[in-house]
């Protein structure tokens, strides 16, 4: 690895359009791997995505767009996974050069389905890289307001130090501050419930409870988190921080949280299926409700909050009974 590293964005969606943004301001040149060729074409004519975050006009001197995830990778030394977690075997599975010389960031805020892990500890189970060599990028930061340069924040997390320094360095600009953080899999952790918690307050929205229950809600599910990362990963660390809380807060209650819109429509009435055909996005909290609910079936912490979101999605029970029986558990 040189002395002016290299940077690979994988991904084709609004958070991996707004971290190739912010990698812009700072680097000459980055790899950016999209599955979807038309939008290569669209962005290199018309120097926007297409499908995310459209607002968002790049210098294409400085991206190199490519449809071939090997390609991306071969030419960086930090190469950062902006995809949903859902469909990352998937993109893994058209790899075939070695991670084994590479830093790799995960943006990923969810869980591996196949293995039941973070995103971080399937890199270092399935491909056998060392956990100095991984990293987590967090908020609270909404791609959206990334795309508007309104005032963000990250959490870069990694076991070697000067890794996340590098990685903050290349991230930072006027309107984005970054810090670094040694919980890898806390902050990773943290990233992926509070997308639960997000499901839970937009359901709560959806079936008409108000502003004063939100706040309670909120104010269990840091608790709840703190219980659950307690159990997988104990280590000192202050809930309370950005990365934790911090994230939590902007999921559960910003209009942008794609997340809070899908268990909005759930309380609605909607079908889980028909409120992600309306969507056209991901929210990575369904998926991450089931592997949550299932790894805790192994640590058991006390997690009304996840359990009841379980049960609508999951289990098929009706969405305001469910909550009507979580007002009863929560202080």
């Amino acid at each position: 690895m040189g002395n002016t590293p290299k940077f690979a964005v994988i991904g084709g969606g609004s958070w991996a359009t707004a971290i190739a943004k912010m990698l812009c301001v700072n680097q000459d040149e980055i790899a950016w791997y999209m599955r979807n060729v038309d939008a290569i074409a669209h962005l290199k004519e018309n120097r926007h995505n297409p499908n995310y975050l459209s607002s968002v006009e790049f210098d294409t001197k400085k991206l190199h767009l490519t449809a071939d995830i090997n390609e991306a990778v071969a030419y960086a030394d930090y190469v950062i996974f902006a995809i949903p977690s859902a469909f990352l075997s998937a993109e893994l599975a058209r790899l075939t050069v070695s991670l084994e010389d590479k830093v790799v960031f995960s943006a990923i805020k969810g869980i591996v389905p196949e293995t039941s892990l973070i995103v971080g500890e399937h890199f270092h189970n399935t491909y056998d890289i060392p956990y100095q060599n991984i990293g987590v990028i967090t908020g609270p930061c909404h791609a959206e307001e990334v795309a508007l340069e309104r005032l963000s924040y990250l959490t870069i997390a990694c076991g070697d130090a000067s890794k996340a320094k590098v990685m903050a360095k290349a991230l930072a600009s006027h309107y984005i501050n970054t810090k670094i953080s040694d919980d890898i899999v806390g902050t990773e952790y943290a990233a992926m419930l509070k997308n639960i918690y997000a499901i839970a307050a937009g359901m709560a929205h959806g079936l008409g409870y108000g502003d004063n229950f939100q706040s309670v809600l909120m104010s269990n599910a840091i608790r709840e988190m703190k219980k659950f990362i307690r159990k997988v990963h104990k280590m000192k660390r202050n809930i309370n921080n950005s990365a934790y809380l911090g994230d939590l807060l902007v999921t559960g209650y910003s209009v942008f949280s794609r997340n809070r819109m899908f268990g909005n429509m759930i309380g609605k009435g909607y079908t889980v299926q028909s409120a992600m055909m309306e969507m056209s996005m991901v929210a990575e909290g369904y998926y991450a409700v089931k592997s949550a609910w299932k790894l805790n079936q192994k640590y058991k912490a006390k997690t009304p909050i996840i359990d009841a979101v379980y049960d609508v999605l999951y289990d098929g029970k009706e969405a305001r009974k469910v909550f009507k029986k979580l007002t009863e558990k929560l202080d």
